[in-house]
């Protein structure tokens, strides 16, 4: 590795008169390439659209070169005038630092030691005078200073002339290119054309950023000067917009060219002390408002990454390696990101996290670093709340532990953790208390660890979120469970008990400790908390043979269970979808579509068939809710019978019973990893968890706001949606959103007294 890092720099640095063309022609290419394929679209051919595009770039930067070039010319014109004012603010300087002031003894002091030391250098030289000889070249002919010129011009003019050989090349051959480096990439089609379409769009975003940065700094800049009487304002505005290109050294050098002037045109300071003003204003604005505002995470780069590309770069290739530094520091971050080999640098190089949270807390943890644990653990809980910290975070946390427990922990570490996480507990508890409530006589739950530490501490974890959430609960430690603990146990007015375990294999010691519980206390409710616990453990024939009620396996589980078992009656009550106020007025719109008279039927099947292929789902559904009705306009796939109704013409099912219901009520996606775990569904009486374990709606929204219905997958197996998924699923929902409102109805509903037709009516209307 070594030797091959030896080998690319060396590369890089000998072969810098070839590659830095070749780098900023890349980069220009990109810019320039979304004009290209505009073109494209519109039915020029690829040679035409390329050549009108440089020849617009070229006409561009020769009609801005003129202006600035006017701009310069006039500038140096009035420059003689400014003589007296210089001569006059130097000659003001020279007196006011001539003058008597604090350092004038040191300054006496210092000239008296000048003055000793040269004259005992003097008295000291033996040698004879020497008579000064300067030789003056003789003065060139015209002809030699334009060839020296042309000599001095050559190189940058020849880099220029490359650079746009490149650019014409690479935007003529960029899909030659693109294959090129698919081929370069090789293996996986699918990761190597992700990082190409990924470094392409953050080089393209940062480039677009970078020019409305500028243009934001320069604009405003211009104007300002222009109040301020700075002569040419509108060229040291351009000149500022364009230096911003070259990071941190650019805006500096800028700013020199205005202050100056105002220093010659002013006898005053009044101008000067403006144009420092200004600028110092448009850079604090620029670097903390806009620049934020608009770079985002566009190249995903970190701080540190973006400074020491830089320092690389600059010491490689100079001023211009300077410019390319952070795009070519993009390629390498995507190049890390897509390809495992070379996976360290998209940990070195990028903004995200090199570790997530939970993983973050358990090193600290293991560090001994309880203050940093518990700055993160507030800063998380901030921002979302302390059950979600609990169930992403806090369990992930003690699983590690338990993972780690008897492999590499020291019992130091293990030490460590157990007494950090308490401290971590108390201090949450202190600084997040309940809110304001009653406290009853008596805790009506109470959790207890089941075997180790770690369950113990998932118990009291459990416990602070049933109180958070208005239930009276306790925690009590984890011990061995025999008949003197258990007799020992005072549970005396408790409802219920939860048992936490992280063990794997939890069945033996979980059904021992619920036969003795259910012996002593025969009315007491039990759920059992398995973290950890196997699929196999988590049926109802399951939990009847452990002797539990219930289990959970997460904490908003655990809690959402233990408020339905506590609330009045004994059976757990599926609650229905809240109905927005604007109801109405969303049925009416939904009507107006005509999408009901069925239609767009065969588009919405298809559109369904492509959602359920895409997310490789058991099937796909486009649900309408009407009044009473969750109405199937298209669908993909054997729908679940407990799901569906075929009795009447078009599919349907009641609008309380629905999940897409929960979709237009909220307004935002609806993700369900697994309804069987999941308490708001778990419940509901038209789901069948063997058919239905997944599921994910996306709203379908209208340009006014109001949601008709959903693009739903569902699947039998439970499973998680990525975020990218997530977003391409409200994608393909906008998709059908457009088809429904853009296609014309074959016939509106009738309307009676001015409400939309009964779903039912509608039904009796609609073609098979």
């Amino acid at each position: 590795m070594l030797l091959s890092a030896t080998i690319i720099l060396a590369a890089l640095y000998f072969g810098r008169g070839v590659l830095m063309p070749l780098a900023l022609a890349l980069l220009l290419s990109f810019a320039l390439n979304p004009a290209v394929s505009w073109l494209r679209r519109i039915g020029l051919p690829q040679i035409v659209a390329v050549s009108a595009v440089m020849v617009i770039v070229l006409c561009l930067i020769a009609g801005f070169g003129l202006t600035l070039g006017a701009q310069v010319r006039s500038l140096s014109e009035q420059l003689p005038t400014y003589q007296t004012t210089i001569r006059g603010k130097l000659t003001t300087l020279r007196d006011t630092l001539k003058a008597p002031g604090m350092f004038d003894g040191v300054l006496k002091t210092l000239g008296t030691i000048e003055t000793e030391v040269d004259t005992a250098a003097t008295q000291s030289s033996t040698a004879p005078d020497v008579q000064r000889v300067e030789v003056t070249p003789a003065p060139e002919s015209a002809m030699k200073q334009a060839m020296t010129w042309l000599a001095r011009s050559a190189e940058p003019l020849a880099t220029a002339g490359i650079v746009f050989v490149f650019v014409f090349l690479a935007l003529l051959d960029s899909r030659d290119i693109r294959d090129r480096f698919l081929r370069i990439f090789g293996g996986n089609l699918y990761r190597s054309t992700d990082a190409l379409d990924e470094a392409g769009a953050r080089i393209s975003k940062y480039l677009l950023m970078q020019l409305l940065v500028n243009v934001s700094y320069g604009a405003p800049l211009a104007l300002g000067l222009w109040f301020i009487g700075v002569p040419g304002a509108l060229l040291w505005g351009s000149v500022a917009a364009a230096m911003r290109f070259i990071p941190y050294v650019g805006p500096a050098i800028s700013s020199i060219f205005p202050l100056a002037l105002a220093f010659a045109v002013d006898p005053s300071w009044s101008m000067v002390l403006w144009t420092l003003a200004l600028i110092v204003f448009l850079e604090l604005v620029s670097n903390n408002i806009v620049e934020p505002l608009l770079y985002g995470a566009s190249t995903g780069l970190s701080a540190i990454a973006l400074i020491a590309a830089a320092t690389f770069w600059t010491a490689l290739w100079g001023p211009i390696g300077l410019i390319l530094s952070t795009p070519l520091t993009v390629c390498l971050l995507v190049i890390g990101r897509h390809l495992p080999q070379l996976q360290f640098l998209h940990v070195l190089l990028g903004s995200e996290p090199a570790l997530d949270v939970p993983t973050r807390i358990y090193q600290r943890l293991i560090a001994g670093d309880v203050d940093e644990v518990i700055e993160i653990a507030e800063a998380e809980i901030k921002e979302n709340s302390e059950l979600a910290f609990y169930d992403d975070i806090g369990l992930k946390v003690l699983r590690l532990a338990s993972e780690d427990h008897a492999d590499v922990a020291s019992a130091e570490h293990r030490l460590r953790i157990v007494s950090g996480m308490d401290d971590l507990l108390d201090e949450l508890a202190d600084q997040n208390p309940p809110d304001t409530q009653p406290v009853p006589a008596r805790e009506t739950v109470i959790c207890i660890g089941g075997k180790w530490e770690v369950d113990a501490i998932a118990a009291r974890m459990l416990a602070n979120a049933l109180r958070h959430e208005g239930v009276a609960a306790a925690s009590r430690p984890a011990a061995s469970i025999n008949a003197e603990y258990v007799a020992n146990l005072d549970l005396e007015g408790v409802a219920l008990v939860c048992l936490s375990y992280f063990s794997p294999e939890p069945s033996l010691p979980a059904r021992h400790f619920c036969r003795r519980l259910r012996r002593k206390w025969p009315d007491l409710k039990i759920v059992l908390a398995l973290w950890n616990g196997p699929d196999d453990l988590l049926t109802d024939e399951a939990v009847e043979r452990l002797g539990a009620d219930e289990v959970a396996t997460s904490m908003t589980e655990a809690v959402h269970r233990i408020q339905q078992m506590l609330g009045p009656g004994a059976a757990l009550e599926y609650k229905p979808a809240p109905i927005p106020e604007d109801d109405a007025k969303r049925v009416a719109a939904l009507h107006a579509t005509g999408v009901l008279d069925g239609h767009a039927k065969e588009e919405l099947d298809a559109m369904a068939k492509r959602a359920a292929d895409v997310f490789d789902t058991g099937f796909a559904m486009i649900s309408l809710i009407d009044t009473d009705r969750e109405i199937v306009a298209g669908k993909s796939g054997t729908l679940p019978k407990s799901l569906i109704d075929d009795s009447g013409p078009m599919q349907s099912m009641s609008r309380e019973q629905s999940v897409c219901g929960h979709v237009v009520a909220a307004g935002e996606t609806l993700v369900v990893p697994d309804a069987e775990r999941d308490p708001r569904f778990a419940d509901n009486p038209a789901i069948d968890l063997r058919d239905v374990r997944f599921y994910a709606g996306a709203p379908l929204r209208t340009e006014d706001g109001f949601v008709l219905g959903t693009l739903c997958i569902v699947d039998p197996k439970p499973r998680i949606l990525e975020e990218s998924e997530i977003e391409l699923l409200e994608r393909m929902a906008a998709d059908v959103t457009e088809l429904i409102t853009s296609r014309p109805a074959q016939h509106q509903p009738d309307e009676v007294d001015g409400a939309a037709p009964n779903s039912a009516t509608l039904g009796q209307r609609v073609p098979n």
